[in-house]
């Protein structure tokens, strides 16, 4: 399985009309060769650089496996989007408080569908893959607090 996008390459730095203070836009995803036996998609993106521990940026969970694309801020309608540690639903982009953090976009293939609703946090979302992993995959990109200071 693999996951790519348009917008950067894996540890390229992510444009700033994705992050929080330049847009807030979900970048757009490109999801390849999700095993057959696939019932549902997770995707969890996360900063482990962030000061407190990992902070979790968006959740989307029961996203179909027949999903090949989530175009540029618009979440599949029939996948479900968690709360992130922001305290909202849906996306919430990168804001590192100070020099270059890492972003993960690290999705799942899983052999079930959740019985979780909208708002489900990470920790539940975690609790429902757990044993029901089939094959995950992950994108990188990097984003910089002086990258918003420079474009403006």
């Amino acid at each position: 399985m693999e996951i790519t996008s348009p917008a950067f390459s894996e540890g390229e730095m992510i444009p700033s009309q994705y992050s929080r203070q330049g847009g807030d836009k979900s970048p757009p995803l490109h999801i390849e060769e999700v095993p057959e036996r696939t019932k549902s998609l997770a995707l969890i993106m996360d900063d482990p650089d962030a000061p407190g521990g990992t902070f979790n940026h968006w959740i989307l969970f029961n996203i179909s496996p027949m999903t090949k694309e989530i175009r540029e801020d618009s979440p599949p309608v029939m996948a479900t989007q968690g709360r992130n540690d922001w305290g909202e639903i849906g996306y919430g982009g990168p804001k590192p408080p100070s020099g270059e953090h890492r972003y993960f976009f690290r999705i799942f293939a899983l052999d079930t569908v959740f019985p979780l609703g909208r708002g489900a946090t990470r920790a539940d979302v975690e609790r429902a893959i757990e044993n029901h992993m089939v094959e995950e995959a992950e994108l990188m990109g990097r984003y910089a607090s002086e990258q918003m200071a420079g474009a403006k």
